[in-house]
C-alpha cells in the first residue's frame, strides 16, 4: 500500500473497518452457542447432531484460513477480503433459512470459509499499515472486535425475549456482514506491497523453505496450545466451577471476567509490545498464565477464583493477540497472508482439541482442579516457543 493510500485514509479507517469485520465474525461464531437452546428442538437435534454442527464451522475456518490466505498474496487483500465478508453473511442467512441438519452442516461450514479467509488477510494488513512502533497495537485493535461482537449477541439474544428468535439472530448476522462487503471493496485499499511481484505458489515450500520451518514449526506450536487453552476455558470453565461447587452464577460471573480482561489485556499488551519488543512480554504473558491456571485449580475463595480467571483472559487472549502480531513479521510479502491463514488453520486444531480433551478428562475420573492443572504445562511450553521463537529466528525487515 502506497503512503499515498494510507495518508489519503488514514489507518484508523482502515482499521475500523477490520474491527468491524472481526465483530461481525465474533458475533456468528457466538450467535450458534446463543441459538442452540432453540436450535435444537426446533430442528429435531440430539447432543451429537449440534456438536458436530458447531464444529462444521470451525473446520471451515481451517480451510478458508489456509485458501484465503494463499489467494490474498496471489490476488490481493481486498478482493479476498471482500469475497471472505459476503460469503460469512450469505450463509449466516442460510443458516437462519436452515430446514435440516444436513443444510445447517453445510451452511455452517460455509460460514467457517468465509471466516477462514478474513482472519489472514486482517493479519496481513496490519502488518502492512504499520508502522513497527504500532503494529502490535494496530493488530489487537483490530482483533478485539471478536469478542465486541460475541458479547454483542449475548446481549441481543439476553434483552431481545421471545421476539428475537434464533433465525432473527443469524438473519442479523447475515445481514450486516452483507451491507459491509461494498464499504470494503469500494473503500479498503489495498495494502499488499506493488514490490511483491512474486507470489511462490508452493505453500509447503512458502511456509518452510528460505530457513523458515523453526519459525513456521514454533508459531504453529504457539496458536495451537494457546488457542487449546482458550477453548477448553471458553467451554468448560463455568461447567468446572459448578463441579468445584460453586453456583451455575459463579460459574457464569467467571466467565465474564475471563471474557473482560481477554479485551484489556490485548489492548493493553498491545501498547506495552510496540515499546517493549516481544520477547520478554510474550515469555513473562504465558508464564503468568500458567500461574492463573494454578490458581484456578487450587483456589477457593470465589473472589480469588473471579481474579484468576481475569488474569487468565487477560493472558491467554492477549498473548493471542499479540501472536497475531508477530507471525507475520517472520514471512517476505509473497507468502505472509498464505503464513498467517496456516498458523490460523493449525491453531483451530488446538480449538477443537481443548473442549474434546477436557470432556474425556472428566469421563475417566478427572476432578475439576486436575483438569486445570493439565493446562499449566501447555501454558509453560509456549513460553519456551515464543522465547525460542524470538531467540533463533529472524523476523523479515517491514519498514
Amino acid at each position: 500500500m502506497t503512503a499515498k493510500a494510507i495518508g489519503r485514509l488514514g489507518p484508523g479507517f482502515i482499521v475500523a473497518i477490520c474491527f468491524s469485520i472481526a465483530a461481525l465474525e465474533g458475533y456468528d461464531i457466538q450467535a450458534f452457542g446463543v441459538a442452540a437452546p432453540r436450535m435444537a428442538p426446533d430442528l429435531g437435534l440430539g447432543p451429537s447432531q449440534l456438536g458436530l454442527a458447531g464444529s462444521a464451522a470451525m473446520l471451515g475456518l481451517a480451510i478458508g484460513a489456509l485458501t484465503g490466505g494463499w489467494a490474498a498474496d496471489l490476488f490481493g487483500r481486498r478482493p479476498v477480503l471482500t469475497v471472505s465478508v459476503a460469503l460469512f453473511g450469505i450463509f449466516s442467512v442460510v443458516t437462519a433459512m436452515s430446514q435440516s441438519y444436513e443444510m445447517l452442516v453445510l451452511a455452517r461450514l460455509a460460514t467457517g470459509l468465509g471466516f477462514g479467509g478474513a482472519m489472514p488477510n486482517m493479519m496481513a494488513i496490519a502488518t502492512e499499515i504499520s508502522p513497527p512502533n504500532r503494529r502490535a497495537i494496530t493488530t489487537t485493535s483490530m482483533f478485539c472486535g471478536l469478542p465486541a461482537g460475541g458479547s454483542a449477541v449475548a446481549l441481543l439474544a439476553q434483552f431481545g425475549g421471545e421476539v428475537v428468535d434464533w433465525r432473527t439472530i443469524f438473519l442479523i448476522g447475515g445481514a450486516l456482514p452483507l451491507l459491509l462487503a461494498p464499504v470494503v471493496f469500494f473503500f479498503l485499499p489495498e495494502t499488499r506491497p506493488a514490490s511483491a511481484q512474486h507470489v511462490d505458489r508452493r505453500v509447503i515450500h512458502g511456509l518452510f523453505g528460505g530457513k523458515r520451518a523453526l519459525a513456521t514449526s514454533l508459531i504453529w506450536l504457539a496458536f495451537a496450545l494457546d488457542l487449546l487453552v482458550t477453548y477448553l476455558l471458553l467451554n468448560w470453565l463455568p461447567t468446572l466451577m459448578v463441579a468445584k461447587g460453586f453456583t451455575p452464577q459463579d460459574g457464569a460471573q467467571a466467565s465474564f471476567w475471563m471474557n473482560i480482561c481477554s479485551v484489556v489485556g490485548a489492548l493493553i499488551l498491545g501498547w506495552i509490545a510496540d515499546r517493549t519488543g516481544y520477547r520478554g512480554l510474550l515469555v513473562a504473558v504465558f508464564a503468568g498464565l500458567a500461574v492463573a491456571l494454578y490458581g484456578l485449580s487450587q483456589f477457593t475463595s470465589i473472589g480469588m477464583l473471579y481474579a484468576a480467571a481475569g488474569a487468565a483472559g487477560f493472558a491467554v487472549v492477549g498473548g493471542l493477540y499479540i501472536l497475531y502480531a508477530l507471525a507475520p513479521t517472520y514471512y517476505p510479502e509473497g507468502v505472509r497472508a498464505a503464513g498467517s491463514g496456516a498458523a490460523i488453520a493449525f491453531g483451530r486444531m488446538g480449538s477443537i482439541a481443548g473442549p474434546l480433551i477436557a470432556g474425556e478428562l472428566r469421563a475417566v475420573g478427572f476432578g475439576p482442579d486436575q483438569v486445570l492443572l493439565t493446562l499449566v504445562p501447555a501454558a509453560v511450553v509456549t513460553a519456551l516457543g515464543v522465547f525460542a521463537l524470538t531467540t533463533f529466528c529472524e523476523p523479515y525487515a517491514l519498514d
